[in-house]
């Protein structure tokens, strides 16, 4: 999971893109970038950490230019922490081209070969986002003649994008001396929207992952591009969009609506902060049916993406919602730090139990969800260790039990708790006096409802089903044993500040 930003407008994007890349920040906080485009010159600078301290104003000044692209990445296990792997990519032919992708590809390690056998491409990195720039490149080189670049033509490489690749992309990219270009893969897997603001100077355009990107930065809010669609915004502002996939389905990763992203962002056009509230009254149905026996004092929501879930889980329940974990919010979020040791460290880092609240108790923890068990065992322990009588556990959304190949990190099944086990031994597990998960059907009826145009969802990591369909158990196990070995995996990847003139071209 990565949060990227493209943007079009009639006078200098830099801070924009910046304040962009703060308010996407929560989608990756292990490596920042931005590059800016002058006609055909590119100025970019990118490197590890926070979007806060890889940009300095020096860093600023030099990004000059009215469109630009953003990234933010997350780690993921065993991936490299070296800054040639953050984005934006940049190859220089044809025409030059910069890219910034959310997802992954499951097909990359096909596509290398044939980029190095048959396009006669080379790759420097491990990641796969490098490997989808390098594939664009080639497609859009196929697709033109005479290096005579139209909307047309940049529709038919996306087309050829579209028919190699596989897996989840979304993903924002920069022609030089063209214009911007946006696309999403034909299931519609990860998030992508764009919005319009008018002002005195014109019309501006921006790109995101998140609606909230565009709230914040003062845009109108358009629409979410559809599956398998590229949009095209050439360097004057005018607007080109069509469908680019033969086949495409709406599939969007539920998990982005239980935990990734921001409750104040609208998705495909869903409100993340409703589908919430649905999930924590179709738990507290789920409770009041099998755990009416339990005598539950308060509903304590751990901070912060299940507060929505818990205070409406409350409500049902007529049960006191109270706040008894405080967090340090300096501290990044556990999920998506790789190391089991630093998860469990970081925990005890991030929050802190007020005994006022447990003390004698017996408590209803509600969390969105439970993937290794590190942040809920920790939680448990201080829950108890706060005074609490009684530690209950809710999860607000189903098992964990199958990897995640589309961009989270989850890719082994021997680090999912729920993997092999059943809800009463994950109990004993984490701790807890008793352990409700939600049902995967009433998560799914709990998101679709505020859109029912959508009736189907990306759940691979809840019951195993990949819609890609090219998922096999070796491949699986490829990953299993490269994550074991420590071999970098694929991701999204930032240098060290560069300018590019773009002017010839080879």
């Amino acid at each position: 999971m990565c949060g990227i930003l493209g943007l079009v407008a009639q006078t200098p994007v830099n801070q924009l893109l910046y304040d962009g890349l703060l308010v996407l920040q929560h989608r990756g906080q292990d490596a920042a970038g931005i590059v800016t485009a002058q006609h055909n010159r590119f100025h970019m600078h990118k490197g590890n950490g926070l979007v806060r301290d890889v940009f300095r104003t020096r860093n600023m000044r030099s990004m000059v230019g009215n469109m630009g692209i953003g990234h933010v990445r997350y780690p993921t296990a065993g991936s490299s922490e070296s800054p040639a792997e953050a984005q934006p990519f940049y190859v220089n032919s044809p025409f030059g081209i910069v890219l910034g992708h959310n997802g992954n590809l499951t097909n990359a390690v096909q596509l290398n070969q044939e980029l190095f056998r048959e396009d006669l491409r080379h790759v420097n990195t491990n990641s796969d986002s490098e490997v989808l720039l390098n594939v664009l490149a080639h497609e859009l080189q196929r697709s033109t003649k005479n290096y005579h670049l139209d909307p047309a033509a940049i529709f038919d490489a996306v087309s050829g994008v579209h028919r190699r690749c596989r897996g989840a992309y979304a993903v924002v990219a920069m022609i030089a001396g063209y214009g911007l270009l946006a696309f999403r893969d034909p299931h519609g897997i990860r998030p992508l929207v764009f919005g319009r603001a008018e002002n005195e100077f014109g019309t501006e355009y921006l790109v995101a992952s998140e609606s909230v990107a565009l709230d914040t930065l003062g845009f109108h809010l358009i629409r979410d591009v559809a599956p398998g669609e590229a949009i095209f915004i050439d360097e004057k502002g005018n607007f080109y969009n069509k469908q680019c996939a033969a086949a495409p389905v709406h599939n969007p990763c539920i998990f982005e609506f239980v935990y990734m992203a921001r409750p104040d962002s609208v998705m495909d056009g869903i409100s993340v902060y409703e589908t919430r509230l649905n999930m924590g009254e179709s738990l507290a149905d789920k409770i009041n049916r099998t755990m009416r026996h339990l005598d539950i004092d308060v509903v304590i929501p751990i901070p912060d993406s299940s507060r929505p879930s818990a205070l409406q889980l409350a409500n049902r329940l007529g049960v006191s919602f109270r706040e008894g974990f405080v967090k340090n919010r300096y501290i990044g979020r556990t999920f998506i730090m790789p190391g089991q040791q630093q998860r469990r460290k970081s925990v005890r880092q991030k929050l802190n139990a007020m005994s006022v609240e447990f003390r004698g108790k017996n408590v209803l923890l509600v969390d969105d969800s439970i993937v290794r068990g590190t942040t809920s065992r920790e939680i448990v322990q201080m829950a108890q260790g706060a005074g609490a009588s009684k530690v209950y556990f809710a999860s607000a959304a189903p098992p964990v039990r199958f990897p995640n190949v589309y961009g989270i990190d989850m890719p082994t099944r021997h680090e999912l708790i729920a993997t092999g086990r059943d809800d009463d031994e994950i109990c004993r597990e984490i701790g807890a006096d008793y352990l409700v998960y939600q049902d995967l059907d009433a998560l799914v009826k709990d998101v679709s409802r505020l859109n029912p145009s959508i009736s189907h969802y990306e759940t691979s990591c809840f019951d195993g089903s990949y819609i890609t369909g090219d998922i096999t158990e070796e491949y699986l196990a490829i990953l299993e044993a490269q994550r074991g070995s420590g071999m970098p995996l694929t991701s999204t990847g930032a240098s060290s500040q560069l300018d590019l003139n773009l002017a010839a071209v080879d």
